[in-house]
């Protein structure tokens, strides 16, 4: 293999929030050494409970994430034999086990499989991030193409820079798929026969058209990028972190199953959530301010206002300065 590692993430740490500034290359590109990296990232913004959110951003004007590095894909397609559908599904199968056994990682490397454990660890990445308690946002400063699209389809919220700026999948242009998830992410945000049309045709959405499909939440002036997407990562992250993860994990992976299984994922996380120091904290502060009030708190407008700014209906910790 030839592939060198060329891009490295810089972090810069506002306490409760990370801006993650992602340094592709001279091309902007994502390869082996950024997929490390975030997954270094997201294990650690996982197992410190301070961090509330963190917003991704690109180095280079005008560019978010180009694409995958492609020559990182074509040297690790090319080092694994014609395998036909069966056999590339029971190679993913296998490489899943392989990437689970770290301790292996130094065989497996010299392997056929080291592809395919690849891209199956930044598969698990990506599921870190849906599952997770924190606040990923992308702060699309310019265009996003291939894997580049799939990193924000990837993020909870995507704001994008207005301009002649473009997003999407141009995979089949160059006789693939998608590969970091476009296939199913996007078809999430927008919706099966969308996805299809675009994905077919490889042509990328620009800013208003991924504004209109779903496929982004806001289209802000380039200078403000930044600025809004800390707004939202702050506005969203401020909100208690187990039920936060507790939503995203029912949304993400129970509400692509069947209605009674998304229902059990759903009834799973509110049994965990319910019986949390904090829920019932907050729930026990908002029986005893609608004793005080004799009126339910939520249906105070004041209040119902202080709470989505605070992420939480304020009660006798928050008068206590708690």
């Amino acid at each position: 293999m030839t592939h060198e590692n060329k891009g490295h993430l810089e972090v810069e740490d506002r306490g409760e929030l990370l801006i993650v500034r992602v340094d592709g290359g001279p091309h902007s590109l994502f390869g082996l050494d950024i997929a490390t990296q975030l997954e270094e990232l997201v294990n650690r913004v996982d197992r410190d409970p301070s961090i509330r959110a963190v917003v991704f951003t690109g180095t280079r004007p005008g560019r978010f994430v180009s694409h995958a590095d492609v020559r990182w894909l074509q040297e690790e397609g090319a080092a694994v034999p014609p395998l036909g559908r069966r056999g590339a599904s029971a190679i993913a199968r296998v490489a899943r086990g392989a990437d689970r056994a770290r301790a292996l990682e130094p065989v497996v490397r010299r392997t056929p499989l080291w592809g395919a454990v690849q891209l199956d660890r930044l598969h698990a990445t990506f599921l870190r991030m849906n599952a997770s308690g924190v606040i990923f946002v992308a702060a699309l400063n310019g265009s996003a193409l291939g894997l580049g699209a799939e990193f924000a389809w990837a993020c909870d919220l995507r704001v994008m820079a207005d301009g002649d700026f473009f997003i999407g999948q141009p995979e089949i242009l160059l006789g693939i798929n998608p590969g970091g998830g476009g296939t199913q992410r996007l078809t999430r945000l927008i919706g099966t026969h969308r996805s299809l049309v675009a994905i077919l045709e490889g042509k990328p959405f620009t800013p208003e058209q991924a504004l209109t499909n779903g496929a982004v939440d806001e289209v802000v002036a380039p200078d403000d990028v930044i600025t809004r997407a800390t707004e939202l990562a702050d506005y969203f992250g401020a909100r208690p972190r187990e039920a936060i993860a507790a939503v995203k994990r029912s949304v993400y992976f129970g509400g692509s199953m069947s209605l009674a299984e998304g229902l059990h994922v759903e009834r799973t996380e509110f049994l965990g959530t319910d019986q949390s120091d904090e829920g019932q904290q907050l729930m026990l502060d908002y029986l005893a301010t609608t004793d005080a009030a004799g009126e339910l708190p939520l249906y105070n407008p004041d209040i119902y206002k202080q709470a989505l700014e605070s992420g939480r209906v304020p009660g006798s910790r928050s008068t206590n300065g708690q």
